[in-house]
């Protein structure tokens, strides 16, 4: 089943909690929570208060992409802030399988995320361990940004492999994904679809929603 992440990063910020019922009305199952720390990526985005306080105006999956530095520390926070999913990034993990058993044990699912260069090997020892693996489609730290289309054969090997193994593990896919684009990753075994600009910047979420699920046929 294929489901929509809509990324508040590009939203409307001066109100949050409106834009999110916006797209969950319109049909999106997740809202995907950029958190950027200004070192691991340039920019500085929210933190855990202010996801405890949408987590009172929203029902959703809140999808918490951490792109920060030292993930770790931040695990606690997150979870106690209404996260039920908190992604890290491996390029930021000294000890990965670490702090997958730590977002477990705080209640959440596990994912971790990979750069466009960081190969899929480095996600080897933890497929049998994680609920979502997410690929980036661009280069982290950016809306807005084109999709990288080398990326595809990176998500069909984790699909093939993913399958293969009898892993239970989503595959979530974050950059450039349009309606255009959600029919290539699509095709190659995505099923988690973060998506920005293409719906908070649509006239209509719903058709938006719509033609990134690939309900257009």
């Amino acid at each position: 089943m294929i489901k929509i992440a809509p990324s508040i990063l590009s939203a409307d910020f001066s109100c949050l909690a409106d834009e999110m019922k916006k797209v969950a009305d319109a049909g999106a199952e997740y809202i995907h929570i950029d958190v950027m720390d200004g070192t691991f990526v340039p920019n500085i985005t929210l933190g855990s208060p202010v996801v405890k306080c949408l987590r009172k105006a929203s029902r959703a999956v809140f999808d918490v992409h951490l792109m920060v530095e030292h993930p770790e520390t931040q695990i606690s926070a997150f979870a106690e802030a209404g996260a039920d999913i908190i992604t890290f990034h491996i390029e930021a993990a000294r000890h990965a399988h670490r702090i997958v058993q730590q977002i477990k044990a705080a209640g959440c699912r596990a994912g971790v995320a990979l750069n466009p260069a960081t190969p899929l090997v480095m996600l080897e020892e933890l497929l049998g361990e994680i609920d979502v693996a997410l690929l980036m489609t661009v280069n982290p730290g950016y809306g807005g940004q084109k999709f990288i289309p080398s990326m595809l054969e990176k998500i069909e090997i984790l699909h093939h492999t993913v399958k293969d193994n009898g892993f239970d593990v989503d595959i979530e896919v974050d950059g450039g994904i349009q309606a255009e684009t959600s029919k290539l990753v699509r095709a190659a075994g995505a099923n988690i679809l973060v998506a920005g600009s293409a719906i908070y910047g649509a006239p209509d979420a719903v058709e938006a929603i719509r033609r990134i699920r690939g309900e257009d046929g």
